[in-house]
């Protein structure tokens, strides 16, 4: 009696359908990458100067807990309170220097934009989101200012025109009249703002409770 050959399965669409799935899989799959937040670094001071003594009304001290909780110059604080607690610290003009502000002049609140300096703590079991919504706000807050200075001396809208303008770039053929564009830009209209309310928002070392 003969024997039955096994019947053969053809494969060749196998191929197919794997490069199809690897294919699905490379198109539908997120790929996860890691947030940060946009800041400038100081430059360096590189000088053998005495750093100055800086007086504790110029600092704006704010605290995070593992559990979330904002203190703010000793005191508990809302999230949603805190953009408009340090506009009211930078803006101050304890000292009646700044000709610009629009603060109460408190004596015992920041001399002027200047000295005024926000010094962010938080504990090492601090979540990130609660991490990252309180930089916006403080960051938020220098903005608000920003803005209502481009407003009075440009008549231009801070990040929504003059930062947006910049960091966009020009469309210049050569590389370098590009370049020189951007820093003339830089010079006139961002410069000028950011010395009237720097930026000094410094962060300590995480705190183990």
């Amino acid at each position: 009696m003969a024997k039955r050959s096994a019947p053969e399965v053809n494969a060749g669409s196998m191929a197919d359908i794997a490069f199809l799935l690897l294919i699905f899989f490379l198109v539908t799959t997120t790929i996860a990458t890691d947030s940060g937040l946009n800041r400038d670094l100081p430059p360096i001071d590189e000088s053998d100067t005495t750093p100055p003594i800086i007086k504790q009304k110029n600092i704006f001290t704010v605290l995070i807990n593992k559990d979330e909780q904002l203190l703010v110059e000793d005191e508990i604080m809302e999230l949603k309170d805190l953009r408009a607690a340090a506009i009211a610290f930078l803006d101050n003009n304890g000292d009646g220097t700044c000709t610009y502000c629009k603060g109460a002049r408190d004596p015992e609140s920041s001399d002027n934009p200047d000295k005024a300096i926000i010094s962010l703590v938080n504990d090492r079991e601090t979540n990130y989101e609660t991490y990252i919504a309180v930089q916006d706000e403080l960051v938020a807050a220098y903005n608000v200012l920003r803005n209502r200075e481009a407003q009075r001396l440009f008549k231009r809208d801070w990040r929504g025109d003059i930062l947006a303008f910049y960091n966009k770039g020009t469309n210049f053929k050569d590389a370098e009249d590009a370049f020189e564009a951007r820093a003339q830009f830089k010079e006139k209209y961002i410069k000028p703002i950011k010395d009237l309310f720097p930026q000094k928002l410094s962060e300590a070392e995480p705190k183990t409770n």
